[in-house]
């Protein structure tokens, strides 16, 4: 696997090279399909002429999603070490995921499945309104406008191709997050993947609603 070493203002010396390559074998044990590794070190300033901490930034390349981890520490050590846990983990999720999913040991959860208790089993709490920052006492200065809401939303678009449930899976642990949207390659559906407790997943889809079941 290729390393590559990046520096923002700092000095990367010949140590701190030689101590993250000795860190790949870990990453190329749970990796076969790492091609590079690009490390980003820098160093942030505090102000007045005071020097900061490090931060380190790690982007692994290979044959599939590309998976990122960054972290700061005391020095560029601590820091690297922090991230290189991060991506560790990672890997770890996706490499546990698959032997999971092929393995047949646990079963997605469909959309009726999980609703057929009002979601219950999903173990979804709603956020109290402290929590949403909403004010529950006396409005002072209401609004005219009868339509308005404390609630921001913020709307993404992003172009996606279809692809397999196990890639969905794979590309949700590389991101790191707790669900994943994707378009299905076997039913055209658009889907979301979860993940539920201990390395149990659901997968819920939706269908459009033909002209007939409208009309009923």
């Amino acid at each position: 696997m290729k390393l590559n070493i990046v520096a923002r203002h700092i000095q990367v010396t010949e140590r701190f090279s030689n101590y993250v390559a000795e860190k790949l074998e870990k990453v190329e044990h749970l990796s076969d399909k790492a091609l590079e590794l690009d490390v980003t070190v820098s160093r942030h300033h505090a102000g007045k002429g005071l020097i900061g901490g490090d931060r380190v930034e790690l982007t692994l390349v290979g044959r599939g999603p590309i998976l990122r981890a960054e972290s700061d520490g005391e020095d560029k050590y601590a820091a690297f070490d922090l991230a290189l846990g991060r991506l560790l983990e990672r890997l770890r999720r996706a490499k546990d995921k698959r032997k999971v999913h092929r393995g047949g040991a646990h079963h997605l959860t469909s959309l009726r499945e999980a609703s057929a208790d009002g979601f219950a089993g999903l173990d979804v709490t709603p956020a109290s309104a402290e929590a949403l920052g909403i004010n529950t006492g006396p409005i002072e200065n209401p609004h005219e406008d009868d339509d308005y809401t404390p609630i921001l939303i913020r709307q993404k678009v992003f172009a996606a191709s279809a692809m397999t449930l196990d890639d969905a899976l794979y590309n949700m642990e590389a991101v790191g997050h707790d669900f994943y949207l994707y378009i299905d390659a076997e039913t055209a559906r658009p889907s979301v993947v979860y993940r539920r407790k201990g390395w149990h997943y659901g997968v819920i889809s939706i269908d459009e609603v033909v002209a007939a079941e409208r009309a009923s």
